[in-house]
């Protein structure tokens, strides 16, 4: 594979390719501490020109006063996020009416991928200012590989939009208009981190918080489990320090002998469960013992012809994973395979699948998202293996599919409750949400008449330089988190 060309555009492919991103603009030192960015503080003191979605580019005085010239009522068109070309110095700035909440934040190193940790704060939670917690894996510059780390993160202030919701109590606005606060505590690496899955295990002390652990696939070859219970205790205990040896893996698995950015944990198996796929096609098994260690099972599972980019355990049965391929494939795994080759192979793509998603809800839809800039739903009941078996995948149809993007996907995730809600993420540097229950009839065919190539079921599109990779909150309703250049923490008033 070629993947890692020096020639290639910096963070333009999917996080597959592994290229690394130019340093941001910081200290030369990186340090625990990332800065929140208000999306609408007067942060914007540069020559850049900045225009709201669905002008035409010109000053908002100047295009106006033009208007009323020429007595006209219309604008030149619409403007299409990820569709319409910018000028050079043009940047487009988020519609405040559209989000219940909106903050931007940096890290000292792009994070490139992350996972959101569970917390003890309740679910379906409402309240803001909201706070989150997560973890995840830093991209420093070739120069800097010692500067790697990865960063368990809590967000707190996370604040609504103004006058969302209705009005509230002086108190209330006061913490609401209170600046977000992010703290970091930093485990050390030697190497960047491809992608970042976290577990937990749930404590037989009811008093006591839950073993997290995370999994971290690295450049180096190696996947690193670490114990950051201790570092998110610390967030809410003043004064506590964090010993090196927390911050030591509490296993290294050395069995992949090339890089890869597939794995996942089980929510099925509560002591913990791994898969981890390479790029070299293999996909290994990791299981915890009863005495808190790790075995790894040496013996593959092979079938894909190219490097495994996702994988992902079935959220209904114990045994069974899903792994997709830069070989087009989807393929349909069973753990309990003394063959170790895959149960069902389906040709889905023409290009690399670089995600999957398999809903939570309806545990028979996988969604898909691929390099041509497709994503697709596939109804896993259809799927059958080939009359007298071989080795050659059989083809699906998709239950819905949709190439609005015209970049890459480079991330997908199903609604934790709303099975016909889905968020995509992709290279032209936008997050989509999704609506599969809509349907367009005719009323709706006039009214959308004048919009090209608009899926209907498209219902939000948030500008994010350089998407990679897009959680929703599981506690926080209709939250999201995404990252590229920046993490972006929002929730659109359509979810």
């Amino acid at each position: 594979m070629s993947k890692r060309s020096a020639d290639e555009e910096k963070l333009a492919g999917p996080l597959k390719g592994g290229d690394r991103p130019d340093a941001m603009e910081m200290d030369d030192k990186p340090n625990d501490m990332g800065e929140f960015e208000d999306e609408f503080e007067d942060e914007f003191e540069s020559e850049d020109e900045i225009i709201e979605a669905g002008v035409d580019g010109r000053p908002d005085a100047e295009r106006e006063a033009e208007e009323a010239a020429m007595d006209v009522d219309s604008g030149p068109g619409t403007f299409i996020v990820g569709r319409t070309k910018l000028d050079p110095g043009q940047t487009l700035s988020p519609d405040p009416t559209t989000y219940r909440m909106l903050h931007n934040l940096s890290t000292p190193w792009p994070c490139l991928s992350f996972d959101i940790v569970r917390d003890g704060l309740g679910d379906n939670r409402s309240v803001y200012p909201a706070t989150m917690y997560t973890v995840s894996g830093t991209q420093a510059d070739y120069s800097k590989a010692n500067d790697n780390a990865l960063l368990v993160m809590k967000f707190s202030g996370l604040s609504k939009m103004d006058g969302e919701d209705g009005e509230s109590s002086d108190e209330e606005d006061e913490d609401e208009d209170a600046d977000p606060i992010l703290e970091s505590k930093s485990i050390p690496l030697t190497s960047t981190t491809n992608r970042v899955r976290v577990h937990q295990t749930p404590s037989q002390d009811p008093s006591r918080p839950p073993t997290t652990l995370t999994a971290t696939m690295t450049e180096s070859t190696q996947v690193l489990i670490h114990d950051i219970t201790p570092h998110l205790a610390s967030f809410d205990t003043p004064g506590t320090l964090i010993t090196p040896q927390q911050s030591k893996p509490v296993c290294t698995i050395r069995a992949h002998k090339s890089e890869g950015y597939a794995v996942d944990w089980s929510s099925r198996h509560p002591a913990g469960k791994l898969l981890t796929g390479d790029n070299d096609g293999l996909i290994y098994v990791t299981t915890r013992t009863d005495g808190g260690g790790f075995v790894t099972d040496t013996r593959p599972f092979q079938g894909h012809t190219s490097s495994v980019e996702d994988i992902q355990w079935s959220p209904v049965e114990d045994s069974v994973f899903a792994s997709a391929s830069s070989d087009g494939t989807v393929r349909i795994w069973d753990v309990r395979s003394k063959s170790r080759s895959p149960a069902l192979s389906m040709q889905i793509s023409a290009t690399d699948v670089n995600v999957i998603s398999w809903s939570g809800k309806t545990t028979h839809l996988l969604a898909s998202g691929a390099d041509d800039g497709e994503w697709a739903v596939w109804d896993l009941r259809q799927w059958k293996p080939k009359p007298g078996g071989g080795s050659k995948p059989g083809k699906a149809d998709a239950v819905a599919s949709f190439n609005y993007h015209k970049e890459q996907i480079t991330s997908v995730e199903w609604h934790p409750t709303d099975d016909s809600i889905v968020a995509v993420a992709a290279g032209d540097n936008t997050v989509t949400l999704w609506d599969l229950a809509v349907e367009l009839d005719d009323e709706e065919s006039k009214d959308t008449a004048g919009v090209q190539d608009v899926p209907p079921q498209l219902l939000f599109v948030h500008y994010q330089k350089l998407a990679k990779e897009l959680h929703w909150h599981p506690q926080i309703p209709g939250a999201l988190v995404a990252t590229g250049e920046e993490f972006s923490v929002f929730r659109t008033i359509s979810v």
